[in-house]
């Protein structure tokens, strides 16, 4: 059973999903514990290749205890994902494409470690974002007609 830590709300609406992965993080302990405690944030935060790396920037992971970690502790430091080395080449190559780019979607537990969902992805222009919204209030009349 999966058990959700955190969740980008504005990755479905933002973008278009086409193909999603699953990586390891490398943490801390306190940061594991952080995130286990369910503080962290996936708001506006990217997943990057470096140098034939993964990492993941700007996702917040505030301090387990605030007087048990190093002076120096960054909540949004760059944290490397855990990939096979052909899986990165596979990313890099589509990354290439104008466009597209790599979105977190949600950070959970599996088998005890703490894993992230993020997606291949495309912007949406305004115009498919409207439509989304209108589509979702079209199902909620939908709905609301059916149960009267």
């Amino acid at each position: 059973m999966d058990n959700q830590y955190a969740y980008n709300k504005r990755a479905k609406f933002d973008y278009q999903l086409l193909d999603k992965y699953e990586a390891g993080i490398k943490l801390r302990g306190y940061e594991v514990k952080s995130i286990k405690n369910k503080t962290a944030s996936l708001q506006g935060s990217f997943v990057i290749i470096r140098g034939g790396e993964a990492y993941i920037t700007n996702m917040q992971v505030p301090p387990y205890q605030e007087m048990n970690i190093p002076g120096d502790y960054d909540a949004s430091r760059p944290r490397k994902l855990l990939l096979h080395k052909k899986e990165i080449e596979e990313l890099e190559r589509k990354l290439q494409q104008k466009g597209l780019t790599l979105v977190p979607i949600k950070l959970y537990n599996k088998g005890g470690l703490v894993k992230l969902e993020f997606a291949l992805a495309k912007g949406k222009k305004k115009a498919d974002k409207r439509e989304t919204i209108k589509k979702r209030e079209d199902d909620r009349k939908m709905r609301r007609s059916l149960k009267n």
